[in-house]
């Protein structure tokens, strides 16, 4: 009979994908998944390792033995002492397994460094906790949780911890307009106000020498100006409008002027109400970030008629498998929401306090305001799920969710320098990466953005990456968003070097 070799021990590690979600084929799947769902192993031979079976009748032996010795023979103590040790021994690991790690192009020992630096932040009380996650070619080769998600109440962070995504939101609701460019019911160059009438006339702020002034908008706001932040609209907490917003329930009233979840209205109500204050640039002029993509949640229903949080569910987030991305959590899921905490100006963290400037009302509030801005919560594998779709041209797992054109349209720069003039870009819904350099090792090419409450991710189409990094810190005085990243990148043993394609 010939000997088959011991498998390494599955515990999911750096790289294992048991308990994840199938990202890709199942022509991709982990070695991990294979052990798991292979038939059982023939046996081994017992001229190389004993059995376990061999141990325990040894082991059952000397007891048998002992009984009859009593006390008369105390060093098979001893001896049984050592043989259990040894039965424990050979049927533990022989060592660390590193299943997905080296096959995907990324050095386990430098993935480590990672594990280092996150628990670090945790110790010095930077963060409470966070969660982070890394596919290559849809495989997971990184994922980590680390610290708490709770502290006060000590429940530790795990991978399926939900987080609020705050602008991170964006990216789901800008899908959702190109699906209906898509279906002919949206069309890029449609004026707002075809949607909702009370943009037909806005008006711009215009500081002077007896202070501000309104002048009428050099012409109407379109589709394409609320997907690329060049409508002018900010967040009403400018210096210049913020009094006039704050009046309104917008701006400073609205917590850091984003947040909508504490509203006893519907957004399009909110929405109406903010187009007759003045915005702070003319239609085109600027990259302005601010309520357009909240604007463009209100087209959506207007447009598919339906609510915001039914359309994404029933057109996005069901069809990839997104079980907790939602804009409200039911309140049996509460102790998986984590908490948020406030960084200081030397880095150090205290629980926010309830409200909309920290825990938010994500649980009890209202929930009749969805913010397609900054409304949704997440866990850091549904969202990744959700990149991985944009990664491969709008499809995943036989769910098709957009085009490749309109995948392409909303992944390339289409401002030109209006955001940057280093090398950053804004598309339809996303930054892009036009220079190495601009985004940390992001590649030309490349995409992504964060969230107010410190999440950040990144997809990188060079190197077949998704990148996703979950915190609850606001305000967010951290360097731990830009770090991650370049953790990630400097673990990559295989790829191109910039610019050698």
């Amino acid at each position: 009979m010939r000997c088959a070799p011991i498998p390494r021990h599955s515990t999911p590690t750096a790289g294992s994908s048991t308990g994840f979600p199938a990202l890709a084929s199942a022509s991709r799947r982990s070695l991990a998944q294979r052990w798991r769902r292979s038939s059982a192993p023939p046996p081994r031979c017992a001229t190389s390792t004993p059995s376990a079976e061999w141990w325990r009748n040894t082991v059952q032996g000397i007891k048998w033995r002992m009984s009859k010795a009593a006390k008369t023979v105390p060093f098979l103590l001893v001896l049984l002492s050592v043989l259990v040790s040894a039965q424990q021994r050979s049927i533990a690991p022989a060592a660390r397994p590193q299943p997905v790690a080296k096959s995907a192009g990324f050095s386990a020992e430098r993935l480590a460094r990672i594990d280092a630096v996150l628990q670090r932040y945790v110790d010095e009380n930077r963060m409470a906790g966070a969660v982070g996650l890394v596919l290559r070619d849809g495989r997971p080769v990184y994922e980590r949780a680390v610290g708490w998600s709770d502290k006060e109440a000590g429940r530790k962070m795990t991978s399926d911890t939900i987080f609020r995504i705050a602008s991170q939101s964006k990216a789901l609701t800008s899908v959702a307009i190109l699906q209906l460019v898509e279906e002919g019911r949206v069309a890029l160059s449609n004026p707002v106000s075809d949607f909702i009438p009370a943009y037909a006339k806005t008006t711009v702020a215009v500081k002077g020498d007896n202070g501000m002034s309104t002048v009428p908008a050099i012409r109407a706001i379109t589709i394409r100006d609320l997907l690329t932040h060049t409508a002018g609209i900010s967040y009403g907490t400018d210096p210049l409008v913020a009094a006039l917003y704050e009046a309104k329930g917008l701006g400073p009233a609205a917590g850091y002027g984003w947040y909508t979840a504490d509203k006893d209205e519907p957004v399009c109500n909110t929405m109406e109400r903010l187009a007759t204050l003045p915005f702070v640039a003319q239609p085109g002029d600027a990259w302005v970030y601010g309520y357009n993509t909240d604007i463009l949640g209100c087209v959506v229903e207007r447009a598919s008629g339906m609510t915001l949080d039914k359309y994404i569910e029933s057109r996005i987030t069901a069809p990839l498998g997104l079980k907790d991305t939602r804009f409200f959590l039911p309140p049996d899921q509460h102790d998986r929401l984590a908490a948020v905490y406030a960084s200081a100006q030397d880095g150090r963290i205290t629980r926010a306090p309830d409200g909309a400037r920290g825990q938010g009302h994500y649980v009890d509030g209202p929930r009749r305001s969805f913010s397609g801005g900054a409304g949704l919560l997440s866990t850091a594998r549904d969202y990744a799920r959700f990149l991985e779709m944009i990664r491969l041209g709008g499809t995943l797992d036989g769910a098709r969710i957009l085009s490749p054109r309109s995948v392409a349209l909303m992944t390339t720069n289409q401002i030109g320098t209006l955001m940057s003039k280093t090398g950053l870009g804004f598309g339809l819904g996303f930054e892009t990466t036009d220079r190495y350099g601009a985004s940390g090792m992001n590649s030309v090419r490349g995409f992504g953005w964060g969230g107010a409450y410190g999440s950040i991710y990144r997809v990188d189409p060079e190197e077949r990456l998704v990148i996703v990094f979950m915190i609850q810190l606001m305000p967010s005085n951290t360097d731990i968003r830009e770090k991650f990243p370049t953790l990630v990148y400097q673990a990559l043993d295989e790829g191109r070097p910039p610019g050698s394609h």
